[in-house]
């Protein structure tokens, strides 16, 4: 299709997209609720609606006294019914579509239902709106006189009694419409290969000749991809193969860590970077600005949004909330529900409001510990049940540890690095860290990616820490006493390197290998 008539279709849903985007800036509340209703009255006859008689249901109040708030594992038996061939149990159209993403303590892996309302209303409407608002903030941009390089985390999808289901990423792509993959790269031949060693090559060896313009994808297996474009092509920097590259479209994990080093592979000032806010369980913000760090709240992607604040989340006292009566600097927990069928679900993420006309929020963390700087999603539980399992099998005992990121530089490849008291330790370090990778494999199907083949993770490297470390860190610190801790998994290293400063006294590193393509 012709670059000029791609513009004027572009420029056309601009100006038909932003009239209904005016209309939730400017009545937000009044659209929610009338999302709400409209998800109430669609799943009414369905057995959940049944359950909770969703057609007497005339009000919020109502409606948040009536029905649970759950996490995960308070949906999955309903979801593995629904995956074995069962319909209208809380959603009246069959869910053909299934996102795998990381688990939970009952289960190695998550299948996050995707209707093809979630697919159309949502996660498309997303990709299109964040198309218009680059364009609308970059009048001169030359976004459609080349290609978009996506890259996902996708493999290939799995098709099980009429049920498909593998990464967010690989049903997106397997649906994507024509004029999508017409402007993008790799093929989607290419985008769904399983080898992720093969995966990357091939993908360098489609892209580097193509007028790229764009990037969109995690930060970290990113960054992988276009180190090895580089170490390819022999350039040093991106600039020298894409001149037309122009911003790069990012989210999955905190872009913070990468910053710098890719500020060092895309030298020019005026490349720009634009965030976005989105899970398996839908897409929820957007970068709506240039150069901001603040997300806007998408208000009608058939999502329904509510907030625990976090000084009450987990206590008596919990309590969710509507857009309507958030506050400024809060730090809340996410509540949604959603066009596929979840109801009043915890997503685990914590968020920020910095502005509240229009709603714009920072994302602030997740409810409970977990390292995802590599989109490994490592949560607490899968840690101290690897832990558990490694200290039974070598006879070791643990006092208290803290694990943090080992960041991309260059061409190196991330880790977890690990610093562990023990009370009785393992007669070889190396062998516990050998079981306890492979614990850590078996617990996370996102870590157990990340890791495969050394691709985006290195093996963990562990320190066994000296008596008292964690004990001395706390008094020198003014916190001892039973209400303070060091986090037992941060996505930031600010214990970390506190902590092995004042570990000089006995350190015993395990180095992961360090491989590259």
């Amino acid at each position: 299709m012709p670059i000029p008539i791609v513009n004027s279709i572009a420029s056309w849903f601009l100006k038909k997209r932003f009239h209904q985007i005016e209309l939730f800036l400017k009545y937000p509340n009044e659209v929610q609720n009338e999302l709400l209703f409209s998800l109430i009255d669609i799943a009414k006859d369905t057995e959940f609606g049944r359950k909770y008689d969703f057609a007497s249901i005339k009000s919020y109040k109502t409606f948040s006294e009536r029905i649970p708030i759950k996490n995960y594992d308070g949906w999955q038996d309903d979801i593995e019914r629904s995956m074995n061939g069962e319909t209208n149990i809380f959603w009246p159209r069959p869910i053909r579509w299934y996102a795998k993403s990381s688990g939970t303590t009952r289960a190695k892996s998550k299948f996050i239902p995707v209707s093809a309302e979630s697919l159309e209303d949502c996660h498309y409407a997303a990709s299109k709106d964040l198309l218009c608002m680059y364009l609308n903030n970059n009048e001169d941009s030359q976004l459609f006189t080349g290609k978009s390089l996506r890259l996902g985390g996708s493999k290939e999808l799995y098709k099980e009694n009429g049920i498909i289901f593998g990464d967010l990423s690989a049903i997106l792509i397997d649906n994507m419409p024509f004029w999508a993959e017409f402007s993008s790269t790799p093929s989607n031949k290419v985008s769904l290969m399983s080898d992720w060693e093969h995966k990357m090559q091939a993908i360098v060896n489609e892209t580097i000749n193509e007028n790229v313009t764009s990037l969109a994808g995690v930060p970290s297996w990113m960054l992988v991809l276009l180190n090895n474009v580089l170490e390819t092509t022999g350039k040093q920097n991106l600039h020298d193969i894409w001149p037309n590259l122009e911003v790069y479209f990012h989210g999955g994990v905190s872009f913070t860590p990468y910053v710098n080093q890719y500020k060092k592979i895309l030298p020019r000032k005026d490349f720009k970077y634009y965030e976005t806010y989105n899970a398996s369980e839908g897409f929820f913000a957007i970068q709506d600005q240039n150069n901001s760090n603040e997300l806007l709240l998408m208000l009608d992607y058939g999502i329904f949004y509510e907030f625990i604040p976090m000084d009450t989340y987990g206590s008596s006292e919990e309590k969710a909330i509507p857009l309507s009566e958030v506050k400024l600097n809060v730090n809340y927990a996410v509540i949604i529900t959603t066009n596929a069928g979840l109801w009043r679900y915890k997503i685990g993420d914590t968020v920020r409001f910095t502005s509240l006309s229009p709603y714009r929020i920072k994302i602030s963390g997740r409810t409970k510990h977990h390292i995802n700087v590599f989109g490994e999603e490592l949560i607490i539980e899968n840690a101290e049940e690897a832990l558990k399992k490694v200290c039974k099998r070598t006879r070791s005992e643990i006092v208290d540890y803290t694990a943090a990121p080992i960041f991309m530089e260059g061409k190196e490849k991330g880790a977890h690095e690990w610093l562990i008291e023990f009370k009785k330790p393992p007669k070889d370090i190396h062998y516990f860290n050998e079981l306890f990778d492979n614990a850590l494999k078996a617990l996370n199907s996102d870590y157990e990616a990340k890791r495969y083949n050394n691709i985006t993770l290195n093996k963990p490297k562990i320190h066994m820490a000296r008596k008292n470390l964690f004990y001395d860190w706390l008094k020198q610190n003014n916190k001892l006493g039973g209400q303070h801790k060091i986090p037992r998994l941060s996505n930031t290293r600010n214990y970390m390197d506190e902590l092995l400063l004042l570990n000089i006294s006995h350190e015993n590193p395990i180095n992961g290998n360090k491989l590259s393509f």
